[in-house]
């Protein structure tokens, strides 16, 4: 005679990339390393056809996060600066953004001293305007459509931080294996 309870489902497998990296004392890092890198290749997606609609094509992501940096605050700054914040250690990758940004005459730069300075030009400012209002319809407004996604995303960005500083700590393990 059959059993009148359901059969417990199966419990779902990780989704993951790499499963020979899955360890049972933490699936769940494989889990999140899995959709850490679906949503950065999104982000960068993203970001670089919102520039392109805002009126800057052929960027890179890259490209487009320099130039929210520099535009960050209205401040100048300097290379180190911004490879320190971005958490990049090839300050080549960077300063090759910077040149092809001040190609474009969205960056500008001036020696300070001993220091060059970077800034976004009155162009720049204008196409990140316009990239800002571009998120606001496309990105921003589906928010809207979830009252508590704002408080989840807060605290997604909290666990980032978290486990950047994880990473970069292993990263410095490793590297004196």
């Amino acid at each position: 005679m059959p059993s009148k309870h359901p059969a417990s489902p199966k419990p779902a497998s990780p989704i993951v990339s790499s499963a020979h990296l899955v360890s049972a004392d933490s699936a769940e890092m494989s889990e999140f390393e899995f959709g850490l890198i679906v949503a950065g290749n999104a982000f960068h997606r993203w970001i670089v056809h919102c520039m392109s609609a805002a009126g800057l094509k052929d960027l890179t992501p890259l490209d487009v996060l320099v130039l929210h940096h520099v535009t960050h605050r209205a401040r100048d700054k300097r290379l180190a600066d911004i490879c320190f914040i971005m958490n990049i250690e090839d300050t080549h990758l960077v300063n090759y953004a910077l040149k092809k940004l001040q190609g474009l005459g969205v960056v500008a730069s001036q020696k300070n001293g001993k220091d060059v300075t970077y800034a976004a030009t009155d162009s720049g400012r204008q196409f990140v305007q316009r990239y800002r209002e571009i998120r606001e319809n496309c990105l921003i407004d589906a928010l809207k459509a979830d009252d508590g996604l704002n408080r989840d995303i807060g605290e997604l960005a909290r666990l980032l931080r978290v486990l950047s500083g994880m990473y970069d700590q292993a990263a410095r393990a490793a590297a004196s294996l």
